[in-house]
């Protein structure tokens, strides 16, 4: 049987150039070769402390070279990575460990001290440090294309996060998927803020310099400092969120300085208004930048050049445009709903379709988007659509595609609510928002029956009377700081928000 190990697309590369700098971590660097040897060595030390192929591991380690040796040693012995956040609460952790029944753990001492209090991780057999033992052999376990290789989990924040599997064959489809858009040359030098995009760059041939950002802080980041470590290691190009490419893009308007090397910035994980797009341009004038839309369960759905997201855009007071569909990506608009869609034929699914123009939610398919999560057979039927050998993936995002065949978003589908007999979108009310001098970021949410309007004020003093005027048929405002998702930081939390109101207001609500 043919081996179907996605690190091959590493040892390749190792093989063909050892003496290339894979990884530039801080004062540390390490090459192709020597981190092809290290994941080899690392890979048999797991093997001697008892993990094998299909086992769940839980690989608890920061952004740096420990991580990629690591995961890359766990992938070529077929065992199935687990990875978290670090950004994970202690809560979070357990109910993920609880989900997925991990054989071992790795990490620093830090996980070993919290190993010690949670109940769940005391229950793992194996429990691993950064360091190994040199000198061991191991065996090569034939995997499959199909074997589960990677566990992430969404952001889950109201409920039981999404523990969503990826294959070899998964991760291989994505790479190919997301090569073909960023377009990574061999010897390129890149600064990945996201995690995902430095594997990819392993199987590409770049160099990665790891930014001192932790998500975790985001609001700390030192832009003066991620400019300096890329003018100082010629970088190429960058991939962030929104947050770590607008404050960098900021700092070099302010400050009327440049990233020479820099030709390339993609951003994703978070939508780029007009105003955000052109401060990208702004910032990144000698480089191109572009906006990625895609999701935990599907990377990429589509991408645009910050250029040509303009304010003048026709239908921007409908939407937000995200760009072309990725040639690889099959997309559908299809009513929005709180409940499962079956289907019996493609015939049927094609007769629910939304014609051209037509906003509702939207659905994806192909050979990168993800078929299922772990053992969670009630996100599978509320999230999935199969109809003849095919599985389309519900996004949960509202938007529709214009006769050009650009694709919009219009905000989350579980959050356009009707007042007076009018749909209203929060993300085109968030968009309008955006546009007032006062405002620094806002938002519009039905809770229960109320209109509420969370909002973020430059001034506080100036009341918000003007609000009320400009959106009448909002009941209630509410002003203070509106969490952000704990991943990118870069859009709002919906999930918290709601949380907290209801929290504070349960006995109003309850009338």
């Amino acid at each position: 049987m043919e081996r179907g190990n996605v690190t091959d697309l590493f040892f390749s590369h190792a093989e063909k150039s050892p003496g290339q700098c894979a990884i530039v971590d801080g004062k540390s660097r390490i090459t192709y070769g020597e981190l092809a040897n290290e994941v080899r060595q690392t890979a048999a030390y797991f093997q001697s402390k008892g993990i094998e192929k299909g086992d769940k591991v839980l690989v608890f380690v920061p952004m740096g070279i420990d991580l990629y040796r690591t995961v890359l040693a766990l992938f070529d012995l077929g065992a199935v990575v687990l990875f978290l956040d670090e950004w994970v609460s202690r809560e979070r952790l357990e109910v993920c460990c609880q989900l997925a029944d991990c054989k071992a753990l790795i990490g620093g001492w830090k996980v070993t001290l919290l190993s010690v209090l949670s109940k769940e991780l005391r229950k793992m057999p194996i429990k691993l440090g950064l360091n190994y033992k040199k000198g061991l052999s191991y065996n090569k376990n034939a995997t499959t294309a199909s074997d589960l290789a990677l566990i992430t989990f969404t952001t889950g924040s109201t409920g039981i996060p999404k523990a969503a599997i990826r294959s070899h064959s998964h991760l291989k489809n994505q790479f190919e998927a997301l090569v073909e858009k960023i377009q990574p040359e061999e010897g390129e030098i890149d600064m990945p803020v996201l995690p995902i995009v430095l594997l990819i760059n392993l199987g590409a041939g770049c160099t990665s310099v790891i930014a001192p950002f932790k998500s975790k802080k985001a609001q700390k980041m030192k832009p003066q400092i991620m400019v300096k470590l890329m003018q100082d290691e010629k970088v190429n190009r960058l991939v962030s969120s929104p947050y770590f490419a607008i404050r960098v893009a900021e700092y070099c308007t302010e400050n009327k300085i440049s990233i020479p090397n820099l030709k390339k910035v993609f951003t994703g994980g978070a939508p780029v208004f007009p105003d955000e797009a052109a401060l990208l341009v702004d910032g990144f004038q000698d480089a191109e930048v572009t906006v990625v839309y895609g999701s935990t369960e599907a990377e990429p759905i589509s991408a645009i050049a910050a250029k040509s997201v303009r304010e003048e855009n026709p239908d921007q007071k409908k939407g937000l445009c995200v760009g072309s569909v990725h040639r690889t990506t099959e997309l559908i608009i299809l009513p929005i709903t709180d409940h499962a869609i079956s289907v019996n034929s493609a015939k049927e699914l094609e007769e629910m379709k939304l014609k051209v123009g037509g906003t509702g939610e939207i659905c994806v398919a192909g050979s990168h988007v993800l078929e299922s999560y772990l053992d969670n057979e009630e996100a599978v039927l509320r999230n999935k659509i199969r109809v003849d050998g095919k599985c389309w993936h519900r996004t949960g995002d509202s938007g529709f595609v214009d006769k050009e065949g650009m694709l919009y978003l219009t905000g989350r589908a579980g959050n356009v609510f009707e007042k007076n007999k009018v749909v209203y979108s929060p993300f085109i009310l968030e968009y309008e928002m955006k546009q007032l001098s006062e405002v620094s970021v806002g938002t519009v949410l039905k809770i229960n029956e109320l209109v509420v309007l969370f909002v973020e004020l430059k001034d506080a003093s100036k009341g918000t009377d003007f609000l009320l005027k400009k959106f009448p048929f909002v009941d209630k405002v509410v002003v203070g700081k509106l969490p952000k998702d704990p991943r990118h930081f870069s859009k709002i939390d919906y999930g918290k928000l709601k949380e907290k109101y209801i929290s504070s207001n349960h006995k109003q609500l309850n009338k």
